[in-house]
């Protein structure tokens, strides 16, 4: 596994006056070769073309010193390879100057959003669910990111596409036993452990996952029906729990007022009337009808 090496390399100002000296140079070969060879037409002789070979190559050197420069913005490194050799990475943002011979890899250090397409998985208990989830990631190691995988864009969309089907797996999509994780309710859980798989996953070619979440979340449209008429026959359910709960608290609460305030006084006969008088009137769909009886309590 390769490691990341800072390294610091000429200014490009310090050496541009070198370049500017170079083409000077060259520039005065070539003039000095034309006046040269001027003198020797007039004076039948034969031009010095030694002259004009030191202007070319003194112009080539400095063309060939131009390829080492480079710039550098702001959370942007180069890597520097020289002969298949790494040399290190520069991560100051400026204008750069190296040895012209050096291969320089430009990587950007800033953070990448990487929006996932949807998945079709399967939860844990081997229901189809459809899931998709976007990271944030930035390079952290850029040796690694250049030498230890192919192409490490590509490698964290292929991570990232496998964690998630991990992590589908390792949870139900709801209705779980009490108090375990599902991937409706531990949203915050979920994530941490989304993230943390996935920074195992892709450390190896250098980059730090700062962010992993889910962003689509639903069943297969195959079962998507059924599982709604589910989760509105427990709607129903639940509902229903609370409506008698309460229903029984307020008969409840009737009989001891009576009783404590000696309104009337009612026998277990009428007390079992009246209490399911009540939890019809109040567990019931539609607005019950009262009757009214003219006669005594015991008629």
């Amino acid at each position: 596994m390769n490691q990341q090496r800072e390294i610091s390399v000429t200014s490009g100002w310090v050496v541009m006056p070198v370049t500017i000296t170079i083409f000077a140079v060259a520039v005065a070969l070539f003039v000095w070769f034309v006046f040269s060879a001027v003198d020797a037409e007039r004076a039948g002789g034969v031009p010095n073309f030694y002259l004009l070979l030191a202007s070319l190559l003194t112009l080539g050197l400095g063309i060939f010193s131009c390829f080492g420069y480079f710039t550098l913005q702001p959370n942007e490194a180069r890597v520097l390879i020289l002969f298949g050799a790494y040399r290190g990475t520069v991560h100051t943002s400026g204008w750069h100057w190296t040895n012209p011979f050096t291969s320089k890899l430009r990587i950007s250090l800033r953070s990448r959003n990487l929006n996932g397409e949807k998945l079709k998985v399967n939860d844990k208990r081997g229901n189809p669910i459809e899931i998709a989830v976007v990271v944030v990631w930035r390079v952290e190691d850029t040796a690694q990111a250049c030498f230890d995988v192919d192409n490490f864009e590509e490698y964290v969309t292929v991570q990232s596409e496998s964690a998630v089907r991990h992590l589908a797996n390792c949870y139900a999509y709801d209705h779980a036993e009490e108090g375990e994780t599902t991937l409706r309710s531990g949203v915050e859980e979920v994530s941490a452990v989304l993230r943390d798989e996935l920074q195992d996953r892709v450390a190896k070619a250098g980059v730090r996952v700062e962010e992993a979440r889910l962003t689509h979340l639903a069943y297969a449209p195959e079962i998507a029906g059924a599982m709604l008429r589910r989760q509105q026959a427990e709607a129903i359910i639940d509902a229903r729990q609370k409506i008698v709960h309460g229903a029984v608290s307020m008969v409840e609460m009737a009989l001891s007022d009576l009783a404590e305030k000696d309104v009337v006084q009612l026998d277990e006969e009428r007390k079992a009337t009246m209490v399911s008088n009540l939890l019809v009137v109040l567990c019931g769909e539609t607005e019950a009808q009262p009757v009214i009886n003219t006669g005594t309590l015991y008629a």
